[in-house]
């Protein structure tokens, strides 16, 4: 109903929009089943499942033209997002303090810099927003790093499946690998921990890896601790990025873009995000306390997944295999997450070593 009424704010036909709707929610039903099912939800996101079956469909029987009303990607996304805001709450920064702090909000913005520097300068790559938008996914938190990223640089729709895609099989990867190359090291708990939250892409990924330390582990508490005091960046990321792109990327030769123009440029869901941030974190949260505030956003994240499953079976269903081919660029796009995912982890250790090794601060103790 909420989505109609959007679209015929749009100025759309909802006579069109709710039989094509019906149609996609059917897809979508079918993606979280699958998804829902506890092997596949354990080693694979739902954004996978979401882009594989409108893959498999679009580049198969094709889409008939009565579906097409409903492909809404970015209406999707941005519906997504801003609920998502509610559950970024600034009062995890206090749960490990400075120590989470250097070790998130260092380390993210000069992997973000280095590899838009590296993905442009060295490799070349002509599409600036795949290139900003892959670096966010990998330095932040993947998927929901990705659709914010790519939303405020305009990441093409097609190319922001790429970024999923490859930030998805990496991931696997390393929420396998990495627990078990830590422990045969035998790092500490907490070092370990930190790492795994400051490197690998999901936060759901980043809580199964840290188990693995044990339920309940420290390893587990800083794993968890440090993603959630990195996904707070996701916003002001998209704000930046939008920033950057309006006056920098997007802009004429010549052109002069004033406070109007930014303004016109501007992805106005950044706001709905940091509202819903805020008032969760210093309104919402006072008054309800921790347990209240955790069962609203069990509620409000099914409606965040439903967006978010709704946009990208709206990817697959619009994107043709070969088209997806073409974008990875000859590879480029696979090297540049490679290379500054390594980055990431040589930098993001280096900091953790830093603030816990006990050799310059007093190793913190988590309850």
């Amino acid at each position: 109903v909420l989505f109609t009424i959007g679209v015929k704010l749009q100025g759309e036909k909802a006579k069109d929009y709710v039989p094509a709707f019906i149609a996609l929610f059917v897809i979508s039903l079918t993606v979280r089943m699958i998804s829902a099912e506890f092997t596949l939800n354990r080693y694979l996101e739902w954004a996978f499942w979401a882009l594989l079956i409108g893959l498999l469909i679009s580049n198969t029987v094709g889409i008939p033209k009565w579906l097409k009303p409903a492909i809404r990607t970015e209406f999707y996304i941005k519906t997504g997002l801003v609920i998502m805001g509610f559950s970024v709450l600034f009062s995890n920064i206090a749960k490990f303090g400075l120590y989470g702090i250097a070790i998130a909000w260092v380390v993210t913005p000069i992997v973000i810099i280095c590899m838009y520097w590296f993905g442009t300068k060295v490799l070349k790559m002509q599409d600036k927003s795949l290139v900003i938008t892959l670096s966010s996914a990998t330095a932040v938190c993947g998927t929901s790093a990705a659709i914010a990223t790519g939303a405020a640089s305009g990441c093409n729709k097609k190319d922001l499946s790429i970024v999923i895609s490859i930030s998805i099989i990496f991931t696997i990867l390393m929420m396998v690998l990495e627990p078990v190359i830590l422990k045969a090291l035998e790092v500490p708990e907490i070092m370990a921990g930190s790492l795994i939250g400051g490197t690998i892409d999901s936060t759901g990924a980043v809580a199964v890896a840290g188990s693995t330390f044990g339920s309940g582990s420290v390893a587990e508490k800083s794993a968890v601790l440090v993603k959630m005091i990195q996904n707070i960046l996701i916003g002001f990321v998209a704000f930046f990025v939008a920033i950057f792109f309006a006056t920098n990327v997007n802009k004429q030769e010549g052109e002069k873009v004033g406070p109007g123009e930014i303004w016109r440029r501007f992805p106005k869901f950044i706001i709905g995000f940091f509202a819903a941030s805020l008032a969760a974190s210093f309104i919402v949260q006072p008054l309800a306390g921790p347990e209240g505030i955790g069962a609203i956003n069990k509620v409000l994240d099914q409606y965040k997944n439903w967006c978010f499953v709704l946009a990208f079976t709206s990817i697959g269903l619009d994107t043709n295999f070969k088209e997806l081919i073409k974008r990875l660029q000859g590879g480029k796009v696979v090297w540049l997450y490679a290379i500054g995912q390594t980055f990431n982890i040589i930098l993001t250790w280096a900091m953790v070593w830093f603030v816990l090794s006990g050799r310059f601060f007093p190793i913190p103790v988590l309850d």
